[in-house]
């Protein structure tokens, strides 16, 4: 328990010291994609439960891989309900990834369903957080100060409203989707719109104001757009997915086999 305990304080940490950090992110469920993403040596593992098939079950194995490694877990649900989010912290998940956070009354309710009392209401168990039982106590002593809290602005509303999603003392850190932001501005599909970069500007100067982190996901990394990105302010970055990557790998091969035939 200590040292989970320590990993994802730590991770917590250098969210509120906005220090520079790198995520990695899985959408398939098998344990050995994790473990090898892991032995990259990022900062945090994320998990991709709302655009993909991965269940629960799924989730519980990849945060053990990840763990197993020293890389603090932080799964991104399919939905902000308590049949999702319950389990899965129960589970062993170091903190939260939460999509599409807007208004003020949807992080509340999040944060009732993330720490527990009074800071919020979630509900007490035994499962493999607490080590089936061997740390109660010192999990749910630690946990609402040690977990990472990172929330996803997708909408106009959550640019709007930004500051004060910000002023909540839970939040660690601010996650910019910029594919669903281009909908929500009306030019969906493109994330490199001017409206799309105006906005992601205004949430990151936020962020800055706030002392909170601020990332993004480089779908194609290299060196340049790391640097770009950081340079933009971002504090965190994702490193691409094993499915961009997969992808990405997959349509230079086409090219190539067509080239040989």
């Amino acid at each position: 328990m200590s040292n989970l305990h320590t990993t994802r304080r730590s991770l917590k940490q250098q969210l509120r010291g906005r220090a520079r950090l790198f995520g990695g992110w899985t959408s398939f469920g098998h344990p050995s994609i994790t473990e090898i993403i892991a032995r990259s040596g990022v900062d945090f593992m994320a998990i991709d439960m709302e655009h993909s098939t991965m269940g629960l079950f799924d989730a519980q194995q990849i945060i053990v891989s990840s763990q197993s490694l020293g890389v603090p877990c932080l799964p991104r649900p399919v939905s902000h309900g308590i049949e999702m989010i319950k389990p899965m912290l129960d589970s062993g998940a170091d903190g939260l990834i939460a999509p599409m956070v807007s208004t003020p009354e949807e992080l509340r309710r999040l944060v009732n369903l993330l720490k527990f009392p009074p800071a919020g209401r979630r509900s007490f168990g035994v499962a493999r957080a607490h080590g089936y039982g061997f740390y109660f106590d010192a999990y749910v002593s630690g946990w609402n100060e040690s977990s990472p809290f990172i929330i996803q602005i997708e909408t106009v509303e959550g640019v709007e409203n930004i500051d004060q999603l910000l002023q909540f003392e839970e939040v660690d850190g601010v996650m910019i989707g910029p594919y669903d932001l281009s909908g929500s501005l009306g030019v969906p599909g493109q994330p490199d719109h001017l409206l799309v970069r105006e906005a992601a500007h205004t949430v990151v100067e936020a962020c800055a104001r706030y002392k909170k982190s601020c990332g993004t996901q480089i779908a194609a990394v290299d060196r340049q757009k790391i640097d770009e990105a950081f340079a933009a302010g971002y504090t965190f970055i994702i490193l691409s997915s094993d499915l961009f990557v997969l992808w990405q790998w997959s349509a230079v091969m086409k090219e190539l086999i067509k080239e040989h035939r």
